[in-house]
């Protein structure tokens, strides 16, 4: 991994450092299950370079972030939750509820979902 920072929790890992159960890895990205499942199927997809978060991004980070939308589907495929659907959902700073600052995408199935995904207060438009 050319950028990780060692106080990271998903760049330690991506290193093999903390155990996970890994679903899905490439050149780009390592997926493996949630330790806190929110979903019967609940997966998090990350890229193995460190990046804080989704406002981080950069044009250089073009292949990551398409791996990152791609990789969704291949770790659907694995989990079985493809046909019937899922959902795909980042989280992007404090007030979005991140709490591990390295981009992770929540890939989440196994059962209907409801909208707004949160209880509280939506307006919907549109």
């Amino acid at each position: 991994m050319e950028n990780h920072n060692p106080d990271c929790i998903f760049c330690r890992i991506v290193k093999g450092e903390i155990p996970a159960e890994v679903i899905y890895r490439n050149d780009h990205v390592l997926a493996f299950r949630d330790i806190a499942p929110a979903a019967p199927s609940h997966a998090l997809i990350i890229p193995q370079e460190h990046i804080a978060s989704l406002s981080e991004l950069e044009e250089r980070h073009r292949d990551i972030a398409a791996s990152l939308m791609l990789a969704a589907g291949t770790v659907a495929d694995i989990l079985g939750i493809r046909e019937s659907g899922y959902r795909f959902v980042f989280n992007s700073g404090a007030d979005a509820m991140q709490s591990v600052f390295h981009i992770h995408g929540h890939l989440l199935g196994g059962r209907q979902m409801g909208w707004p995904p949160f209880p509280g207060e939506a307006v919907l438009h549109g």
